[in-house]
């Protein structure tokens, strides 16, 4: 394996072994889904915002004042009207944050404590973790867990890497640190256990999926070809098919936001008139996703 995790290599030049390896590093085992939510709930909405906020640009290595400024909306106008939401409909959510983001604005991770929500983590500077050596990964993984730490009061039990980008050995770093669960991969709908080389693992993998984020739909980067094209009330309509979808099924509803996205007024009132749709259907369970997790070990 070289430094950057990468096989340079070209693919079909691979012999079955090597392929073999590579799709078994890390792979879903068995099914973590409980028999039924707590308290006999349909189904299970697990709510979650990635705190992104300045670290979407300096990742880059970028100094744009304009682009920062873009994130800092996050912190000083997102989240306190994310927070207000959530406070009215009597949610608690989950709040994956990078260490330097915790370092920049510690008084809002002691306010979203504070009201009840999660604290998980969700890298160091936003990197690109499949660049990274593994080493430095593991030094990064340990900075934030313990920034975080020091910041909410409490140790952090779950990840979430950066733009999902999970690495051959990020699974590795996981079990270092003794964390619950991970929220990055996309092998199911519903919550797994995580394999490492064929092996169960104990952690639990609650799988995220492009389409319930919000970023594809509202992205935006003036400097390249990134530009939103999708109106609020499509991205809620796609929302409400995913949550029906999880009703029908019985499963769980797990969707990724970033207050830098959709803490915006047109967008917020979408997110709105989705809690609102999901609090009309009977027997709805919103946790964290630690919740989730704990549940989900105890009842499989």
């Amino acid at each position: 394996m070289s430094p950057d995790h990468s096989d340079r290599d070209p693919a079909w030049t691979w012999d079955e072994p090597r392929w073999r390896a590579a799709v078994q590093r890390v792979r879903a085992g068995r099914s973590l889904s409980p028999k039924s939510w707590k308290d006999g709930a349909r189904v299970c909405v697990a709510l979650s915002f990635d705190s992104d906020h300045e670290t979407s640009t300096l990742r880059e290595g970028s100094v744009s004042p304009g682009r920062l400024a873009q994130g800092e909306y996050g912190s000083r106008a997102a989240v306190p009207r994310i927070l207000k939401v959530l406070k009215r409909y009597d949610i608690r959510a989950s709040f994956f944050v990078p260490g330097v983001v915790a370092l920049l604005h510690p008084d809002e991770q002691r306010r979203v404590v504070d009201a009840g929500h999660e604290l998980a983590m969700h890298g160091w500077i936003h990197e690109m973790t499949s660049e990274l050596p593994a080493a430095a990964e593991r030094d990064l993984m340990r900075r934030a867990y313990e920034t975080l730490t020091k910041t909410g009061g409490r140790p952090p039990v779950g990840v979430r890497v950066p733009s999902w980008d999970f690495s051959p050995t990020t699974l590795s770093a996981i079990r270092e640190l003794g964390l619950l669960y991970d929220s990055s991969l996309m092998a199911d709908d519903e919550p797994y256990e995580l394999l490492e080389d064929g092996e169960p693992t104990g952690i639990v993998e609650l799988p995220v999926e492009w389409i319930k984020d919000d970023a594809p739909y509202f992205g935006m980067n003036r400097a390249t070809g990134l530009r939103p094209y999708t109106p609020p009330s499509s991205v809620l309509e796609i929302f409400k098919a995913e949550f029906d979808g999880a009703v029908a099924e019985g499963g769980l509803f797990l969707l990724t936001m970033h207050p830098h996205i959709t803490g915006h007024r047109s967008r917020m009132a979408g997110l709105v008139q989705l809690i609102e749709y999901m609090k009309s259907v009977d027997r709805v369970w919103f946790a964290t996703h630690e919740d989730v997790a704990r549940y989900c070990l105890a009842n499989a």
